[in-house]
């Protein structure tokens, strides 16, 4: 790849002048038609020639209208993102819909690094690329446009500022050790560089690489593509997204819904003896990953008035209010429609030693908005794998993530129905659209075996709970979650 770029080119100070106020007109002019637009742009600004990457980022927020420009460096983790997984920090800074973002010092310079000093072997830098990859394939499918630019310092050149800068002493006001350390490693650097580009070579979110031996001709070059390829995507006709459709049919033959033993049930003294028992273990366990640094994130789905809502209080009950969070999952809200739909969960991720409990989750997309008809079937059948990447990505980071899918009959949920009615401070849990979800059951059922067939992995597989029974379902969810703590924790 960089044999192929362009070296040597010069752009003169009457050329850059002559091109550069309508430059700057048709820049902010792109702005603002961005603002109106249905995707994101994301400009992720990286390369050897360090002091290039970050005079292009000054003259590009100097020639566009800095309020409209998210301008995000990432150095070296703070203790807040150490905390999280590794891509937390890119996620929650992404763009909206008709926003422009700038990242440098991301995911790739982290993978280069970790290699060239031998903190990672291959088979981790691959895991890392496969993520890369991945993620900038999610944001591209999902609408964004993603341009990748490396700004390249070819040897001779490189060799001529270092020898100019030991010269003057000091880093001559440009290089400093980051610089001296890429010059001294630099025949590994390329080829590691051109290994990480061409794995995440990714349709419509391909490299393009900037000779950046002169400055006029960098800067040109960087902010006229980005302007070119803006445009391009602004002017092109909308692609034709077929219509939503909406749930309908029974499933055919036995499934893994079908085989839930709904007839599990606990006898009430035995209960409150196992209930108790299970809170105290949660409770000491709870602590101990606190102490330890160990957070977990645990997701509730099921059928409405499956009993998710007294599963967790019971959960809550057992711990200390400092060690977990409670999130309910309600429609995304305008801002967060204008995002990936992963981007609210990955922000909500907790610091080392929490638990998260999720009421409802990333599911929705492959639940409620397939049945429904509101995502596209494209949508929601591309979402099973990147929810599958997502929760890897989870336990990779060291997190324990269980997810638990509370299962009752129509009979069940329609005696709960009325019971709620029934009961006055029960009644502001029903509502018309749960009855007329009943109509979709099938279609719901048929949702959640797919949905168990294609995210239930080994590091976070599905637990189908028997849920006719409140009282053996509140039970098997504790256990269920002490245990996965314990196998963490070196206990049990």
């Amino acid at each position: 790849m960089f044999e192929t770029a362009e070296v040597g080119n010069e752009v003169s100070k009457e050329e850059f002048e002559a091109w550069l106020p309508r430059l700057r007109v048709d820049l902010v002019n792109l702005q603002y038609d961005l603002r109106e637009a249905d995707f994101p742009v994301l400009v992720v600004l990286v390369g050897d020639d360090l002091p290039g990457v970050s005079e292009a980022v000054n003259r590009l927020n100097e020639w566009m209208d800095a309020r409209y420009v998210a301008t995000h460096v990432f150095g070296v983790p703070t203790e807040d993102e150490l905390q999280r997984p590794r891509f937390w920090r890119y996620w929650r800074a992404l763009p909206g819909r008709g926003e422009l973002a700038i990242y440098t010092g991301v995911w790739v310079l982290g993978a280069l690094t970790e290699r060239l000093e031998g903190a990672t072997d291959d088979a981790g830098l691959e895991l890392r690329l496969t993520h890369m990859e991945r993620f900038e394939r999610s944001l591209r499918d999902a609408g964004g446009l993603v341009l990748k630019f490396w700004l390249h310092l070819p040897k001779d050149e490189f060799r001529k500022r270092v020898k100019k800068a030991r010269k003057k002493g000091g880093n001559g006001g440009r290089l400093d050790d980051r610089d001296l350390r890429i010059f001294e490693a630099y025949d590994q650097v390329l080829p590691l560089a051109e290994r990480v580009m061409r794995r995440t070579e990714v349709e419509g979110a391909s490299w393009q690489i900037v000779e950046s031996t002169d400055a006029r001709h960098r800067d040109l070059t960087l902010a006229s593509a980005i302007l070119e390829r803006c445009r391009a995507r602004l002017e092109a006709p909308p692609a034709p997204t077929p219509p939503p459709k909406v749930g309908t049919g029974a499933r055919a033959g036995v499934g893994v819904l079908d085989r839930v033993d709904l007839g599990a049930t606990l006898p009430r003294p035995r209960y409150r003896k196992e209930r108790d028992a299970l809170q105290a273990r949660l409770r000491g366990l709870s602590r101990r990953a606190r102490d330890e640094g160990l957070s977990s994130v645990l997701v509730f789905e099921g059928w409405d008035a499956a009993g998710k809502g007294g599963v967790i209080r019971r959960l809550s009950q057992a711990m200390d209010v400092q060690d977990y969070r409670i999130v309910p999952i309600a429609a995304p809200s305008e801002e967060e429609l204008r995002h990936h739909h992963l981007w609210r969960f990955w922000r909500q991720l907790p610091r080392r030693g929490r638990m998260l409990i999720f009421d409802r989750s990333w599911y929705g997309r492959v639940l409620v908005e397939r049945v429904e008809g509101l995502a596209p079937e494209p949508d929601w059948q591309r979402a099973y794998a990147e929810i599958n990447d997502f929760e890897e990505q989870l336990v990779e980071g060291g997190l324990v993530v269980a997810k638990f899918w509370l299962h009752i009959d129509p009979d069940e949920q329609i005696r709960r129905f009325q019971a709620r009615e029934d009961t006055p401070y029960k009644k502001y849990k029903i509502t018309a659209e749960d009855y007329r979800n009943r109509g979709r059951w099938e279609a719901y059922a048929r949702a959640v075996e797919d949905m168990v067939a294609r995210t239930s992995t080994g590091d976070a597989p599905w637990h189908l709970v028997p849920a006719v029974d409140k009282r053996f379902a509140r039970v098997e969810v504790l256990r269920t979650v002490c245990e996965a703590l314990e196998a963490r924790l070196g206990e049990g």
